[in-house]
């Protein structure tokens, strides 16, 4: 029996058994008569975990689904307090298009949708780049997580780290859309137990003011041996909602910890078997600690009835403090492994800004929706390193070794950190969505005018090193047609947009030679990938379907072999298709599913090597499906259920390494009964039934540095007890 094993057969049943005994002693306390059975019928359709097709959708603003030609879904805020989810990339688990690995030498989350990574440093925040924590963003201060499938270049701008070609996710904060005070207590295995209060009200002559304040703690050991979490969070929200003028001001603070925390695995030539699913090959004294405050406030006026004033600001000053504990397999039988340590100190001070008009406009049969505006963010990056020295290490039986001493590879100021990078991205944009039919056409055409400038500086002294300012217009196409009531066709071209890359100094010549590369040291200019999608949209009332084509190219920079020019010749060719379903199509019954085939290859690669081979970690099908089930015979009871699918991965770029496709099953329960006439709801959930080892993806952006591995979570117990007054 493993430590983890032994804590949650302590810890498990202790909290669920007083979970259980609450549960116990409320039906004596639940009211029989009509007012009773409709407090319970409203909590049970409040924690009803949901999907909708829409949500915002940049410069357009928020819009149904059936009336945009983009591939957009929104999971809802019951769905985050139903999972209990750790991170971002626990929520996105139920998205049957996106799959989570980690940043290089990070637990920055990294998220994969059509194939093409998201960084958590390119994630929306209340429609602003820049201002979502970089790594980890607490699920807590969130109330809806909106996923677009495809680039967004002209929708929300360039992402400023460099990645969204394949998808955006936008995070909305908590409102006070209703009156609430919600007090929860929840436990996850093998020790970690949270608390948290949301409270939210609307006030004022005609409720115009509304007031929402949430606020949790969480702390102790997860499923993994010995790797603990903490995370402390307060989010506020005052927004004012009266006549022509609407206005919200949102405030953030998050604290999050983790030590011994386990990261991706290293290998070479072969995949090594997956270790037991709680083993934890990291170190004790591994942490990352990260500080954040962050927030955005946003205006809107109606000018009239067809034109709107909007503005939004926001920023974010961050502190990070990460102590890495990395391994690479040498011997994939044995599991003996080389460690690397490293500290990365890191402090990030950003500002974003978006302001525009909406014009409706209809005469002559026809209709116009004309958006005009601009946005632009700062980061200023200021970091330093110091790589320890290597030490031994084991796959399969972790031994504890002391950290590094410091002052290995340093570079930049560990205890006062400067600028090491600037970025700016501006643009301006016009779109206007011409209707006709009564608006079951519409056509859409627009562009952004975009810049991209920044600015690097040595870690030696801090003086600048070189700097880029490059700019790209990105248009955007799209048709939308309503032939009957519920269906929607769409089509769209659409571009992504990412800084150039710098050419390197040399190259080797295959026999450990240098050779000087002719325009060493010059950045490209900034890189355009394209993407054409149709699709279709069926709404039945009951139940939403979609279906979206996709393909999408993005060029890939090497230096020539003959004219030792580097350049952007090589593409990455994604198609694929995305199938989604969600709905209620029987009372009580709910589904979210959905299901991704991917062709990712390589073409015009460098010298003709790996020519139409898979792309590194991009699994060729994708499968989700979430049930609940409000029984018929005792309807205050809901059981759920989840599988997830991800088929086989290419490991590296020969595609002579492939992982084998997974199958995870979670199940759970959830019970809501009366305390007098207040709800309470009872939810327990295990993630990883069988505790099923796998080896969960290959993805890594930074593959010049050798293959890497991310295994799975290990079985996870999950219990909560929520009161709403």
């Amino acid at each position: 029996m493993t430590r983890s094993t032994f804590r949650t057969a302590l810890g498990a049943p202790a909290a669920i058994a007083a979970i259980a005994a609450i549960a116990a002693a409320t039906p004596a306390m639940a009211q029989e008569d009509a007012g009773a059975d409709e407090i319970l019928v409203t909590a049970q359709r409040n924690n009803q975990t949901k999907v909708t097709s829409g949500g915002n959708v940049g410069v357009f603003g928020t819009k149904a689904a059936e009336d945009i030609p983009f591939n957009i879904r929104s999971y809802n805020e019951a769905l985050i307090l139903n999972q209990q989810p750790d991170s971002l990339g626990e929520v996105l688990e139920n998205d049957p298009t996106v799959r989570t690995a980690l940043g290089f030498g990070i637990a920055g989350e990294v998220f994969v949708i059509r194939g093409f990574d998201l960084s958590s440093d390119d994630v929306g925040f209340d429609g602003l780049y820049g201002i979502t924590p970089r790594q980890i963003v607490a699920p807590e201060l969130v109330s809806s997580v909106q996923v677009i499938n495809g680039a967004s270049a002209f929708l929300n701008g360039a992402a400023p780290g460099g990645s969204g070609i394949g998808g955006s996710v936008n995070l909305l904060p908590k409102k006070a859309e209703r009156d609430v005070i919600r007090a929860t207590l929840g436990y996850t295995s093998a020790s970690h137990i949270s608390g948290a209060v949301d409270v939210a009200r609307r006030f004022g002559a005609n409720g115009e003011w509304g007031l929402r304040i949430n606020g949790s703690a969480r702390r102790g050991d997860i499923a993994i041996d010995d790797e603990f979490h903490s995370s402390y969070v307060l989010g506020a929200t005052l927004d004012y909602n009266n006549g022509p003028l609407r206005a919200a001001l949102n405030l953030n603070y998050q604290r999050l910890n983790q030590k011994y925390w386990r990261g991706q695995v290293g290998i070479g030539g072969v995949i090594p078997r997956v270790p037991e699913a709680d083993t934890n090959y990291s170190q004790p004294w591994s942490q990352i600690l990260t500080k954040d405050y962050f927030g955005t406030f946003s205006l809107e006026y109606d000018v009239s009835d067809a034109a709107m004033l909007y503005a939004k600001v926001g920023a974010r000053d961050g502190r990070e403090d990460q102590t890495t504990a990395g391994i690479t397999v040498n011997d994939p039988v044995t599991g003996a492994a080389t460690g690397s340590g490293s500290y990365v100190p890191r402090e990030d001070n950003n500002e974003s800004a978006t302001a525009g008009i909406r014009i409706k406009l209809e005469g002559g049969g026809m209709s116009h929706e004309i958006n005009a505006g601009g946005a632009v963010s700062w980061q200023v990056n200021r970091n330093a390193f110091d790589f320890g020295a290597a030490y031994p290490a084991n796959l399969y039986d972790p031994v504890v070794v002391p950290a590094p001493t410091p002052g290995g590879f340093v570079g930049g100021d560990l205890d006062n950190v400067f600028p090491i990078g600037r970025n700016r991205v501006s643009s301006v944009f016009f779109s206007d969505t011409l209707g006709l039919w009564g608006d079951r056409i519409l056509i859409t055409g627009g562009l952004r005018l975009q810049e991209i400038k920044t600015t690097s500086y040595s870690y030696v002294d801090g003086a600048r090193t070189g700097g880029y300012k490059e700019s790209a217009a990105t248009p955007v196409l799209g048709l939308v047609i309503k032939p009957v009531e519920g269906l929607s066709l769409y089509g769209n071209r659409i571009e992504g947009l990412v800084a150039g890359s710098a050419a390197p100094l040399t190259i080797d010549d295959g026999n450990g030679n240098a050779i000087p590369v002719v325009n060493r040291g010059a950045v490209l200019p900034p890189v355009k990938s394209t993407q054409y999608e149709v699709g279709g949209k069926l709404n039945f009332g009951r139940f939403n379907a979609g279906l979206a084509l996709f393909q999408i190219d993005k060029p890939n920079s090497f230096v020539d072999p003959d004219t030792l020019v580097y350049g952007n010749y090589g593409t990455q060719r994604n198609r694929g298709v995305e199938i989604t379903l969600d709905g209620e199509p029987v009372d009580g019954l709910r589904i979210i599913s959905g299901l991704t085939f991917n062709d990712a290859k390589l073409r015009r690669t460098e010298g003709g090597v790996n020519e139409g081979n898979d792309a590194i970690g991009v699994p060729d099908v994708l499968a989700n499906a979430n049930v609940e089930w409000d029984l018929p015979f005792l309807p205050a009871l809901t059981l759920v259920g989840r599988v997830v699918y991800t088929g086989k991965q290419a490991v590296d770029a020969a595609n002579t390494l492939e992982l084998d496709s997974w199958t995870r099953f979670d199940l759970g329960a959830r019970y809501v009964a009366l305390v007098g006439d207040t709800p309470l709801t009872l939810r327990f959930n295990v993630d990883n039934v069988a505790d099923k080892r796998y080896w969960a993806t290959a993805y890594n952006a930074f593959s010049a540095f050798g293959s890497r591995l991310l295994q799975g979570g290990p079985r996870t117990f999950k219990a909560s007890a929520s009161i709403e007054f």
